[in-house]
């Protein structure tokens, strides 16, 4: 048995690479235009668009002027295909909550939570740096199915004492909700000093040291290259809305900008909590490690939705997993009979692969396919070399297409000069007897479909 341990140790190495490289794909899609625009819109820097009308978020002070920010967000969620239900758990608060539900392990949840109310004016750091970054995540990894379920919790009135965080955890402990952990950002945007320090709060509840052990191995992991440097405070504060699930039992940890060396932004509620005061590198690599912490433990299925296309056919790109093609000119309705990987469509339209792969289905983008006859399909990539020619004149792409073709050599005044049947085998024409001047070669296949190519004899 030793002996075949190397392979599987090779086999668990390549498996973590390719983990490593798909992850990696993902934490590259992490926009900072997007994660700016965001926080602009949140602190009220720049108007934005709710329920199709144009408006301005002027403050997010709790039950009095968050409402717009609780609606954006929510649009914002669902525009990504999320489900995502309001939590109204009193006269004034809400949490705005969205589920990506596992397709392997549904009962395994991971809460990613930030709070969007403020104390102040702008309120750009604290929080909407934490709610721009969660917006962002989902985004990306709404795109996939994961193993596991993801939570994209938006908390209400964390300032006036952790309201919105403690009705929920207190749900989640009464319902036995299988949090995992929850994973809570608070400013995430300030660095002034430029040292890349970033904190994380950690206490000896549940699993949460493990938590935090996991999310330093993605830091260092080497494959995405991160540039930040982690400082771990044990015991941490509770002052945030992890803490609410540490109350409850859960585990859970704190990420966020470098409190534990005093480097906390300048603006910390007040009216001067703007964007003008982030170090956006800094900010860009904050958001990076939030997905790929956040993709790590929800496992995304990776499943290719490219199609390949030749003249007769339609392949999916994605190996060893089931099919179903569809017609997209008719609802996507399915094809009857095509479940393979390989499609061959009879009549021109649009279509689609609906693929299936580890519990996951995804739907490949619509392709248009022109039916050609055998003909044409015979002749598309039909030419003649050289051209001008001397003695003798060969068709290309002559190898994939009929057992044979018919030559008719015409003159340019229609007169006929040779005729011929060429096969994939000898493909070629002499053409030494002909007097220099040009003259027409008519290609047919056996259905009639022909190709004319204007000859140059020297």
């Amino acid at each position: 048995m030793h002996k075949k341990y190397p392979f599987l140790l090779l086999l668990m190495s390549m498996t973590l690479t390719i983990t490593a490289q798909n992850i990696q794909n993902l934490v590259n899609q992490t926009s900072l235009a997007n994660i700016t625009q965001s926080v602009n819109e949140l602190s009220g820097e720049i108007p934005t668009t709710v329920g199709g009308n144009p408006i301005t978020i002027t403050h997010r002070v709790s039950s009095a002027g968050n409402n717009d920010a609780a609606d954006y967000i929510k649009e914002r969620l669902e525009a990504f295909g999320l489900p995502v239900v309001q939590q109204d758990y009193s006269a004034g608060g809400r949490n705005i909550i969205a589920t990506q539900t596992g397709v392997t392990n549904p009962n395994n949840i991971y809460i990613i939570s930030a709070h969007y109310d403020s104390v102040n004016l702008y309120g750009a750091d604290d929080n909407a740096s934490g709610t721009a970054a969660i917006i962002e995540l989902a985004r990306i990894l709404s795109a996939y199915c994961t193993d596991n379920t993801i939570i994209y919790a938006l908390w209400d009135e964390e300032e006036s004492g952790l309201n919105g965080s403690a009705y929920y955890a207190q749900q989640a402990q009464a319902n036995g909700d299988t949090i995992l952990g929850n994973f809570n950002i608070d400013m995430m945007g300030y660095d002034a000093d430029n040292d890349k320090n970033f904190d994380i709060d950690v206490r000896p509840i549940a699993n949460s040291l493990a938590m935090k052990d996991d999310i330093i191995s993605v830091l260092n992991n080497p494959a995405y290259g991160f540039d930040l440097v982690v400082n771990v405070v044990n015991p941490g504060t509770g002052s945030s809305d992890h803490g609410s699930f540490w109350n409850n039992g859960y585990s859970a940890v704190l990420f966020g900008e470098c409190w534990s060396k005093n480097d906390k932004t300048s603006g910390y509620h007040t009216s001067n909590d703007r964007i003008g005061l982030f170090n956006m590198p800094y900010f860009h690599q904050m958001s990076k490690l939030v997905v790929a912490y956040i993709a790590t433990v929800a496992n995304p299925i990776f499943i290719d939705k490219t199609v390949a296309q030749n003249a007769t056919t339609l392949t999916s790109n994605e190996i060893g997993a089931t099919y179903q093609w569809v017609d997209c000119n008719n609802s996507n309705a399915p094809i009857a009979g095509a479940t393979n990987q390989i499609f061959t469509p009879t009549i021109t339209g649009n279509y689609a692969v609906q693929v299936t792969k580890n519990n996951c289905t995804k739907t490949s983008d619509c392709t248009s396919f022109n039916v050609l006859g055998i003909g044409d399909f015979q002749l598309k990539n039909i030419r003649v070399f050289p051209n001008p020619v001397k003695d003798n004149i060969t068709l290309l792409g002559f190898e994939n297409t009929a057992s044979e073709l018919s030559i008719n050599l015409f003159s340019i005044t229609g007169k006929k000069i040779l005729k011929k049947t060429l096969t994939a085998h000898k493909p070629e024409l002499n053409l030494e007897f002909l007097s220099s001047g040009v003259y027409l070669l008519d290609i047919s296949t056996t259905d009639g479909t022909k190709k004319v190519f204007k000859i140059i004899k020297q």
